[in-house]
């Protein structure tokens, strides 16, 4: 690997120092959660509050710049598979980290007062803004593609959520969408690119990854995609149209978002991945020529907007252009010029965001040919509008001057290329001065024939964040020189030493002043002719691109729409026979076209006697549903063919299993018989439309097919089986059961994951069954008396006619010795048979019998907790015990044992094992009530009503 010389805030391998990143993006993810209840406690004030945890990571982000050293924190996240948690605070990063956590805190403080004090949703917006926060945080310090990529898409949620704040707003809600289905795109290209990139490295650390870039095969390609994504997020044309519209949110949303955060993401993974990939053809001719028709379209149209944010928001547009092109064109020069005007465009154009919300606040409108005379009403505001705009155009002695400066030096190389995209990002920035100079006299000027807009006091925590970050675009441009001294532990990691570009106030060099002036005096000109310049624009103005995404998004739908008429008829028998015929033909292309001849299949019969008589009676049992009209006799014929899979498994020594496939059947059995209730119960009235014949060869070859599957799998077999391996890893966690150890131990994550997708597979089904949001409540009627429904032995019982008394008592009497069951289930899981997972089931089968004897009420006393509670507090439990580990210095899920000497009772084991698996009982207990709650009582409801007749 390469050695590239350190420096503050230098870029090291394998030399810096270690630190956990974690706890500050644990210190959002709390005060993300806990921001609704503050906000409901102190109101507005809570923001400051918030703004403790992005204030914190400035904080220990200029510890890291001080001490002038790499951080680096690494844990094994799944080890096996080479994924762990990496951060890395590194040159670049630190940046980033600088920006994310100084303009964060300060947007937080002007929410505190931006907001009126009976806002609605503020508690919402404040979660999820310190939510964003945090997500970016851990975007710019991963050092892992794969873990980049999770936070990457974190912001792309959280933006949508922030975008679309107001629910009443038609635009907001279009625009969110559109923000989230443009970066979405871009992300999942991304993620393909970023998985072939680590395939072809060997590793997806990206220090790694940059220190020895792969090369050849499909690396073009997957630069290429990462490039897609990059460019989508940071709203690079053609993913332009998505951050205008992204100004119908909340003016503090579009100063952090789109100014100094979630759009420079993009322009963040170009920097990162720009030493290694910067030389190759297919990364600049798709980033430079881009990021060029960018900056002069964004530029173009800002010139002709009258509302000062989308004025802002295209000229953020062409901005992102300008610095595309910088770091795009891959070389030591531009690369340190993109440094400076990162650090320049963040600082003033947060600072105008936040100046026009205060505009807006006072005035009550952002309409520049409305607004007059704010210059002498706010003349504080506008001196804050002035330095920011004046940093923008390119103004000397501000951060935008040297950041300009030092690109036009950058790309006077004398190669024909350089000269044209200089000539482009000189032409881009004369665009800007016009738009900036264009930008102060829309807001603060005073408009000929126009009265002064009257003004409403600013509040000081309004009007101090734009002030500090226009007051720091030039009381920071003096250092230019160390910043840019700082930054060559970074910029040295690119090839080729270049031409000795570097951050100055002036550079010394004739050439890039003289541009600069021409650009200073291009835009002076540019606002001069300004409305013939914007009628000339609209007339130009064939079209708009967002007009062309909505055109695309209708399209699509019609297409899919039409499609799904094809191929969704709404008959699952349909869909089950083209599942079976296409698994048949994919099977016979196998036979035909694959290396079947070299495996030898070593096939066992049947290893006890009782297996084929099983066997018999399950082919027997599955032929004679084939046979059944009747919907009740069919679920009944099907799930003895459950019960005997669960007798097979118990004379294969597999006990587990068969005691949770047997608790599985039959509560999918009483499922089914609660849904079939609105059936009728004989026969049906019309035949199937696919012969017998047809189906059960059909069902004869799927069988045939997924057996022969499964045994050549195992015999096709090249490496050391598992199985061997698992023995001793269940002693080393410390379970007598080796079933339980894989479950809890060995695979926790697949189970952990599994929970999450029945809950979310639960939960789906039973909402979709009923779209009624009172259904979801278990409750008495408010009339009932208790005398006519009420037992000894039951809370409730069924209507007359249809009780059964020996049912109620036997269900009375054993309720309470099924839950200790369960509960004795749930505790020797560990190291006999049981778990969980079967202890849940046995629960649930407990409220099931009260519920089957007494009806929904009787129900709703057994069940006095909610379904939504238990299934949260499960999961939480999972969770908790998944970063217990982390906590304890080890990995994520690694189980905790304890051994204590407890007087009366001898030497007790403990784990967090029991913890995980008290997660999974209540999780389960909870989907059982859910269902029950849905498909039982809510259908008892609609009888009762006559509903649904």
């Amino acid at each position: 690997m390469k050695r590239v010389p350190p420096g503050i805030l230098g870029y090291v391998d394998h030399d810096g120092a270690r630190g956990d990143m974690e706890p500050l993006l644990i210190l959002h993810a709390v005060a993300a959660v806990l921001a609704p209840a503050l906000v409901r406690r102190f109101g507005r004030d809570a923001f400051l509050l918030l703004a403790v945890p992005p204030a914190c990571g400035f904080a220990y982000t200029s510890w890291i710049a001080l001490a002038g050293v790499t951080v680096e924190s690494y844990h094994d996240w799944a080890p096996v598979l080479g994924l762990g948690l990496s951060f890395r605070a590194d040159a670049p990063a630190v940046l980033m980290m600088a920006l994310v956590t100084g303009v964060g805190a300060l947007v937080v403080l002007y929410c505190s007062r931006y907001f009126a004090a009976t806002a609605e949703g503020l508690g919402r917006f404040a979660g999820v803004l310190v939510a964003f926060a945090g997500a970016m945080l851990g975007l710019v310090v991963a050092d892992d593609l794969l873990l980049l990529y999770v936070f990457w898409e974190l912001t792309t949620v959280f933006s949508y959520l922030l975008i679309g704040h107001d629910p009443a707003s038609r635009t907001g809600r279009r625009a969110a969408m559109q923000a989230l289905t443009v970066t979405t795109f871009g992300g999942l290209t991304m993620l393909g690119g970023m998985i072939v990139l680590g395939e072809a490295a060997g590793t997806y650390r990206v220090s790694r990854i940059v220190a020895d870039p792969p090369s050849g095969g499909l690396v073009p390609v997957a630069v290429v995609l990462v490039l897609v994504g990059a460019l989508s997020k940071s709203a690079i044309f053609p993913f332009s149209m998505w951050l205008p519209a992204a100004m119908a949110a909340p003016t503090p949303v579009s100063a952090y978002l789109h100014a100094a955060a979630m759009v420079k993401a993009g322009v963040y993974l170009l920097a990162r991945l720009g030493p290694a990939f910067g030389d190759l053809a297919a990364w600049r001719w798709t980033a430079v020529p881009l990021g060029l028709l960018t900056m002069l379209l964004g530029a173009w149209r800002a010139l002709r907007e009258y509302d000062l944010k989308k004025l802002l928001a295209y000229g953020t547009v062409s901005q992102l252009g300008f610095l595309t092109v910088l770091f795009g064109a891959g070389t030591r020069d531009t690369a340190i010029a993109g440094a400076g005007m990162l650090l320049a465009h963040a600082l003033f154009k947060a600072s105008l965001f936040l100046v026009v919300g205060a505009v807006d606040r006072s005035t009550g409108t952002r309409d520049l040919r409305e607004l007059s005379g704010l210059r002498r009403s706010a003349p504080w505001l506008c001196a804050t509008a002035a330095g920011a705009a004046a940093s923008m155009a390119g103004v000397p002695l501000f951060w935008g001057f040297v950041g300009k400066e030092a690109a036009f030096e950058s790309l006077l190389t004398g190669r024909p290329a350089d000269t044209v995209v200089l000539a482009g990002v000189a032409l881009g920035s004369a665009l800007t001065a016009g738009y900036s100079a264009r930008f102060l006299w829309g807001a603060f000027a005073d408009k000929p024939g126009r009265e002064p807009v009257p003004v409403r006091r600013t509040a000081a925590a309004v009007f101090l964040p734009p002030a500090l970050l226009s007051a720091l675009g030039l009381a920071t441009a003096p250092f230019a020189e160390r910043y840019g001294e700082a930054m060559e532990g970074y910029t040295g990691t690119f090839t080729g030493p270049g031409h000795g570009t570097h951050l100055a106030l002036w550079s010394g060099a004739p050439v890039p002043l003289l541009l600069s002036a021409a650009a200073l005096a291009g835009g002076a000109l540019l606002f001069l002719v300004r409305e013939p310049l914007a009628r000339v624009g609209t007339a130009l103005h064939v079209t708009d691109s967002g007009r062309v995404y909505w055109a695309l998004v209708r399209g699509l739908g019609r297409f899919s729409l039409q499609l799904t008429g094809v191929v969704q008829r709404g008959s699952l028998p349909d869909y089950l026979m083209i599942a079976f015929v296409s698994l048949a033909g994919v099977a016979a292309f196998s036979l035909l076209y694959g290396p079947t001849s070299a495996l030898r299949p070593d096939v066992v019969l049947w290893e006890r006697v009782e297996q084929p008589v099983i066997g018999v009676l399950l082919v027997a049992t599955a032929a004679a549903a084939l046979r059944t009209r009747s919907h009740v006799v069919l679920v009944l014929v099907a799930g003895l063919t459950g019960y005997g899979t669960a007798l097979l498994f118990l004379v294969h020594g597999s006990p587990d299993l068969a005691l949770t496939q047997f608790l599985v059947e039959t509560l999918s059995l009483v499922v089914f018989v609660l849904v079939l209730r609105r059936l009728p119960l004989g026969p049906r009235e019309a035949g199937p439309r696919v012969p017998f014949g047809a189906r059960l060869t059909l069902g004869c070859v799927s069988g045939a097919v997924v057996a022969g599957a499964g045994v050549l799998a195992m015999n096709a077999r090249q490496a050391t089986p598992v199985g061997s391996l698992m023995v001793p890893a269940a002693r080393e966690a410390g379970a007598d059961n080796l079933v339980s150890a894989i479950l809890v131990d060995i695979r926790a994550w697949d189970t952990m994951g599994e929970s999450s997708v029945l809950v979310v597979l639960a939960l789906g089904m039973t909402g979709l069954v009923f779209l009624r949001s009172h259904s979801y409540a278990l409750r008495f009627p408010q009339d009932r008396t208790g005398g006519e429904t009420r037992t000894y032995w039951l809370a409730a019982t069924l209507p007359p006619g249809q009780r059964a008394v020996i049912f109620e008592l036997v269900a009375r009497l054993t309720f309470h010795t099924v839950m200790v069951v369960s509960v004795f289930l749930l505790f020797t899981g560990h190291g006999a048979v049981g778990g969980g997972f079967a202890g849940g089931m046995v629960a649930g089968l407990a409220l099931v019998m009260r519920y089957l004897a007494g009806g929904r009420y009787e129900l709703a006393d057994a069940a006095r907790v909610t379904a939504g509670v238990l299934i949260g507090l499960g999961l939480l439990l999972c969770t908790v015990t998944a970063f217990w580990g982390m906590l304890a210095g080890a990995g994520p899920l690694d189980m905790l044992p304890a051994d204590l000497g407890v007087p009366l009772l001898g030497d007790l084991h403990l784990s967090t094992v029991l913890l995980f698996e008290v997660g999974v009982y209540v999780t389960v207990v909870g989907m059982v009530q859910d269902v029950l709650r849905s498909l039982g009582a809510e259908l008892d409801r609609r009888i009762d009503e006559g509903e649904d007749r």
